[in-house]
């Protein structure tokens, strides 16, 4: 096992020495822009949405107040993006969510043993 992790560290990409937790630190950095890139995203489909509409009446009303409707489409979005996120924290998905993720995380569960087993020695103390 320290054989594969110092050949792992020889490895170089720009200066820096590829081990085990910069990876990990990319991945977190690729994660976390992947979330800003969904905003951007969003944004795109709502023009794509706009563009996407053929009816001619409705097309030339569309473009001759770009100005109105692009926006109000945009704050409708984020209008129903928020009601939908607001129940999904009402409905307490994402509570069991990050429940699960907790219970599937290593480290978690470590923490989580060390705590019931602090518990129990005060228990048996009393």
């Amino acid at each position: 096992m320290k054989n594969k992790n110092v050949q792992l560290k020889k490895v170089k990409i720009l200066g820096i020495p590829m081990t085990k937790k910069t990876l990990v630190r990319w991945k977190i950095y690729l994660d976390r822009a992947k979330m800003y890139l969904g905003y951007i995203n969003f944004v795109m489909i709502a023009f794509v949405f706009l563009n996407s509409i053929n009816d001619s009446s409705v097309r030339e009303l569309l473009d001759e107040n770009r100005l109105i409707f692009y926006p109000l489409v945009m704050i409708s979005f984020i209008l129903v993006s928020l009601v939908l996120g607001y129940f999904d924290t009402k409905l307490g998905l994402r509570k069991e969510e990050m429940r699960n993720n907790a219970t599937e995380n290593p480290v978690m569960m470590e923490v989580l043993d060390h705590l019931k087993e602090i518990k129990n020695n005060q228990l048996k103390k009393s």
